[in-house]
């Protein structure tokens, strides 16, 4: 089922799996899309369980290498700082599920830098080197327009690592923030800022799961940002909410999915 409401539209999908599978096929098509008109295209990706079986379903797809991947650059949205083999880096998840097999350009794979990196155990200069590399790819401002951003949420309304009322949701100028005693382990990160991620055509706003419900529910009652961070992620030209039916259970339409 396919609506729209004042946070942007909502596709609900009847479980986690054709949730994952749907959101891949609605990804390869959006950056080739991209490609076709403008020549290159750009995503930011996320982590955890749903995020990367996105990754894992594009591997798998017939239509893969509709996207040149020569021509697109990678970012993400945010990470662990912990060392670069870390199984929990979203980085480290991403390449194994679908980066080391395809031909991206590695210069255009952007990763944030690990704790064992160049910037040693220092979130903040992690941080600061990651805008750096964001207004190098600009074209207009310090952050790129991204094509399509994809982002998670907890249940407590987190989405990248921007969790409620802290410093990382209160921020209005940086592009990237270091995160640290996040509420949920690992403590420290490195995370783009609302003023990044409002820089990105479109947000794809992707969960599934009942923990997720109160969230989901709460944003499109009109939470405010700092309290409900998922509330503050928006695009400049779409919005979307992608959800399992039971991530949409408290929304005021799922009765009819």
């Amino acid at each position: 089922m396919t609506t729209t409401s004042q946070t942007g539209e909502v596709v609900v999908h009847s479980d986690a799996d054709v949730l994952a599978a749907a959101t891949a096929a609605r990804l390869i098509t959006a950056l080739a899309d991209a490609q076709a008109a403008r020549g290159s295209a750009s995503v930011v990706l996320t982590g955890g369980g749903t995020g990367i079986a996105i990754l894992e379903y594009v591997r798998h797809s017939p239509a893969r290498d509709a996207v040149d991947w020569s021509r697109l650059d990678v970012f993400w949205g945010d990470d662990r700082f912990v060392p670069a083999d870390d199984p929990e880096r979203n980085e480290r998840q991403a390449r194994e599920a679908l980066l080391d097999h395809v031909p991206v350009d590695r210069a255009r794979v952007h990763a944030m830098a690990p704790s064992d990196g160049e910037f040693g155990d220092d979130p903040d200069a992690a941080a600061a080197a990651y805008a750096r590399v964001l207004a190098a790819t600009a074209t207009d401002g310090d952050v790129p327009a991204f094509d399509v951003m994809i982002l998670g949420l907890g249940g407590e309304g987190h989405t990248a690592s921007i969790f409620p009322d802290t410093p990382a949701a209160h921020e209005t100028e940086r592009s990237v923030v270091a995160v640290r005693d996040c509420p949920k382990p690992p403590p420290t990160r490195v995370s783009l800022t609302f003023p990044a991620i409002r820089r990105a055509t479109e947000v794809w706003l992707v969960t599934a799961g009942a923990a997720k419900a109160d969230a989901v529910a709460a944003a499109h009652r009109g939470s405010g940002e700092i309290a409900l961070p998922v509330a503050g992620a928006r695009g400049t030209e779409r919005t979307r909410w992608l959800l399992d039916t039971e991530a949409a259970a408290g929304l005021s339409w799922s009765q009819h999915v």
